[in-house]
C-alpha cells in the first residue's frame, strides 16, 4: 500500500496515537505506521494493567533533562486536567492511589480504547505489523518507505518512545531517524528500574526478597520517600525506581530504613521502659520478623535483652538502619526499564511544537525527547502534552 497524506506518525503508542487524534479532529488527513502487531501495548501493561495515566501534581521539576525549562511549554498548556476531561468525557472510571497518581478502576485497555476511538473520530488510518525500510526528505516532504510500499506527506512526526522493554517491541528506531537528519541524541540509560546487586549485600537481599519497607532514599542530592523491596537479584519497589533515574554506575545509594523513627532516641525509650525486650523483637516491631532475624545475623550481632545491649554494636546498628549505604553493581537495564532516559537534543527542537530546527516538516513526541519524568503518570502527561503541541503545529 502507498499513498500521499497531510501527516504520517511513527508510532502507535500513547503520543503517537493522541497526536494522530488530535490532528485528525483538525482536518488532517493522518496515517500512522508502527512494526508492532497491535496498538498502545505499553500501554496497556502500565500501572500493573490499570494505567497510571497522570498525576494531579504535574511539575516541571518532576521531570529530567539537559534543558530543564524545554518541558514547561507543553505542560502548561495541555495540562493535567485537559487529559482527566477527556477520560471523564469518556465515562471512563477513575482513582487516586496516592500522591496524586491516577489509575484506571478498571482496565489500561480503557485508555487505549479512547485513544482509538479519538482517532477513528478524525478519520486515523493506522497501520500495524509495518517495517519501515527507509526514511527520506525532498525539501518539501518525506518519503517513508516500507515493506508493503511508500508514503509520503508534508509532516513527519517521531513518536517511536525509547528502548525500554524491548519485549513489547520497544526499540532506538527513534534515535535513528534524529540522527539521520543531523540531530544530536543524548546517549539513552534504563530509568524507573530495579537496581542488581552482587557485593555482601546480595546474600542479605536475596534471604529478604518480597519484604517491602517504606524508606527515604538519597543520591546526588535527590531524595524519595517510598516503599523499597527487597528481590533476589537486588533492590526494587517505588523509591528505587525514582532514584534509578538520578544514580550513575558506581554511585552509592544512602538508606534510611526508618524514616519515621529516630532510632537511637527510640532505642534509649525502649531500653528504659522495656529492657527484657530483645533487640530482634524490638527491630521485628519496627520492621518485619524476618527483616529483623537477618538484619541482625548480616550484622553480627547476638539477640540479646535491650538492657543489655549498648556501645559500638548498638552505634553500629542504629547507623545502619538510618544509612544504609549500598553500591549497586548496575540495574535490570531495559528488559524491566520503564522509561529511558536521554533522547533527542531538546535545543534542537521548538519548546511550543516540538519542531526540528533543522528539518522543516519534521516533530520528535513523548520518549524519543530528552525528557523523562519521575515515576506517577508524569511520563504519560509529558506523551499527551508533547502530542497536543505537535498536533496543532502539523
Amino acid at each position: 500500500m502507498s499513498g500521499k497524506t497531510d501527516v504520517l506518525i511513527i508510532g502507535a503508542g500513547a503520543a503517537g496515537l493522541f497526536c494522530a487524534a488530535l490532528a485528525g479532529q483538525r482536518g488532517r488527513r493522518v496515517v500512522v505506521l508502527d512494526h508492532a502487531n497491535k496498538p498502545g501495548k505499553k500501554i496497556l501493561m502500565s500501572g500493573g494493567g490499570r494505567c497510571n495515566f497522570t498525576n494531579y501534581y504535574i511539575e516541571p521539576e518532576r521531570y529530567l533533562s539537559h534543558n530543564p525549562h524545554f518541558c514547561k511549554s507543553a505542560l502548561s498548556r495541555y495540562t493535567q486536567w485537559d487529559f482527566i476531561e477527556l477520560v471523564t468525557k469518556h465515562g471512563i472510571p477513575f482513582h487516586e492511589k496516592k500522591d496524586g497518581q491516577l489509575f484506571c478502576d478498571n482496565k489500561a485497555s480503557d485508555i487505549l480504547n479512547m485513544l482509538l476511538t479519538e482517532c477513528e473520530q478524525g478519520g486515523v488510518d493506522i497501520r500495524m505489523n509495518t517495517q519501515i525500510e527507509a526514511v527520506s526528505h525532498n525539501g518539501a516532504e518525506f518519503s517513508v518507505t516500507t515493506q508493503t510500499g511508500k508514503w509520503n506527506a508534508e509532516s513527519l512526526v517521531i513518536a517511536t518512545g525509547g528502548p525500554s522493554i524491548p519485549t513489547l517491541g520497544a526499540s532506538g528506531f527513534g534515535y535513528e531517524i534524529a540522527r539521520q537528519f543531523e540531530h544530536e541524541v543524548y546517549a539513552p540509560r534504563a530509568g524507573l528500574v530495579p537496581f542488581t546487586i552482587t557485593d555482601d549485600n546480595k546474600a542479605l537481599c536475596s534471604a529478604l526478597s518480597g519484604t517491602a519497607l517504606p524508606v527515604t532514599v538519597g543520591c546526588n542530592g535527590k531524595f524519595f520517600s517510598d516503599d523499597m523491596l527487597f528481590t533476589h537479584r537486588g533492590l526494587s519497589g517505588p523509591a528505587m525506581l525514582q532514584i534509578s533515574s538520578y544514580w550513575r554506575e558506581g554511585d552509592f545509594i544512602d538508606i534510611d530504613l526508618l524514616p519515621s523513627v529516630d532510632v537511637a532516641q527510640h532505642l534509649q525509650a525502649q531500653r528504659t521502659e522495656r529492657p527484657k525486650v530483645h533487640i530482634q523483637t524490638w527491630l521485628a516491631e519496627l520492621t518485619t520478623q524476618k527483616f529483623a532475624e537477618q538484619w541482625l545475623a548480616a550484622l553480627n550481632i547476638e539477640n540479646r535483652a535491650l538492657a543489655e545491649f549498648g556501645g559500638e554494636k548498638a552505634e553500629r546498628l542504629i547507623h545502619s538502619l538510618q544509612h544504609w549505604l549500598v553500591r549497586p553493581a548496575g540495574t535490570e537495564g531495559y528488559r524491566t526499564a520503564e522509561v529511558a532516559l536521554g533522547g533527542v537534543n531538546t535545543d534542537e527542537l521548538s519548546s511550543r511544537t516540538m519542531a526540528s530546527k533543522k528539518v522543516p516538516g519534521l516533530y520528535f513526541i513523548g520518549e524519543v525527547v530528552d525528557v523523562t519524568g519521575h515515576l506517577g503518570g508524569f511520563n504519560f502527561q509529558w506523551a499527551w502534552a508533547s502530542a497536543a503541541a505537535a498536533a496543532e503545529a502539523i
